[in-house]
């Protein structure tokens, strides 16, 4: 079984993880200027949810809308779709153009229809960055553009697994940092692991990696259908800056962005007491308003 190298002696340089801060993430937000459309401020294109997991669909889509792009296009079942236009009618749920995917959310690889997986493999295919979250994550090999994995540590550890590695949920709660530069290594793609303490890298290339933490100013975040609406904000983020992910050290930028509206929507929302999933998404604009503005609150 293979093992993540942990030699400090012969091994490469440790990582220097970066706080992500305010400052960092408001120089990834995009301002819509005079002479922009729908399309050059961002389309986004959404392959999430299921018959089992509809609502996983409506996070999505919610928090993708409300982060800030020129439009969203859902594809999906028709029950998660019926339920996306009622909560987005702006939502489009027809092909076209996109500038980036978010994909998995609310599915389950063990029971994936084969029209979902039609619709995950155009996703993979095209070459446009995607965000990899939940049910698509065991399709990582069919990866061709910039890619962002979303996995917490359970679904870490699944994936690693597959890969060859001796690894739990446990042991990468115990060390999240080796095991998801471990992971970024390993598939080629920048990795998100979700917590409390969120940590984003790139890929070891030519000795150098990029790495980025987002600690949560609380855990009411932790709560059923958080983790898709964090899908929906990095996936509006990377689409508004699409032309840019193919750097993976702009792309950590942007994903650890994602993670920093999330959490501090979470907070906004909450005012130190319990939410729901839809309370963050319903937050974003705020925290995104104060990143572009720069002003204090």
């Amino acid at each position: 079984m293979t093992q993540a190298p942990s030699d400090p002696v012969s091994g490469p340089e440790p990582t220097a993880w970066r706080d992500w801060s305010e400052l960092a993430a408001a120089e990834c937000v995009k301002v819509p200027g005079a002479d922009d459309d729908k399309y050059t401020r961002g389309v986004l294109g959404v392959v999430t949810g299921s018959a089992e997991f509809p609502g996983a669909a409506v996070l999505g889509v919610e928090a993708a809308v409300r982060t800030g792009l020129g439009m969203v296009r859902y594809l999906g079942p028709r029950r998660p779709s019926r339920l996306v236009l009622q909560a987005r009618p702006e939502v489009v749920t027809v092909a076209g153009r996109v500038q980036a995917w978010l994909i998995g959310s609310g599915m389950n690889s063990a029971t994936r229809t084969e029209s979902a997986g039609e619709l995950l493999a155009h996703a993979l295919d095209d070459g446009t960055p995607v965000v990899i979250d939940a049910g698509a994550l065991d399709l990582v090999g069919r990866v061709t553009g910039p890619a962002v994995l979303t996995p917490h540590a359970g679904e870490l550890a699944t994936l690693l697994t597959a890969a060859g590695f001796e690894v739990d949920r446990r042991a990468i709660a115990a060390e999240p940092e080796r095991w998801a530069e471990t992971a970024a290594d390993s598939t080629g793609c920048v990795v998100l692991l979700k917590g409390r303490v969120t940590h984003v890298c790139s890929p070891l290339r030519d000795g150098v990696r990029t790495a980025a933490r987002i600690e949560a100013p609380s855990s009411w975040a932790a709560t059923a259908g958080s983790g898709d609406v964090l899908g929906g904000v990095v996936g509006a983020v990377v689409a508004t800056h699409a032309d840019e992910a193919g750097d993976p050290a702009r792309l950590v930028a942007l994903a650890a962005t994602g993670a920093y509206v999330h959490a501090w929507a979470a907070d906004r929302a909450s005012n130190r007491g319990p939410i729901a999933a839809l309370d963050i998404a319903a937050a974003v604009p705020r925290i995104i308003a104060r990143l572009a503005s720069g002003s204090a609150d």
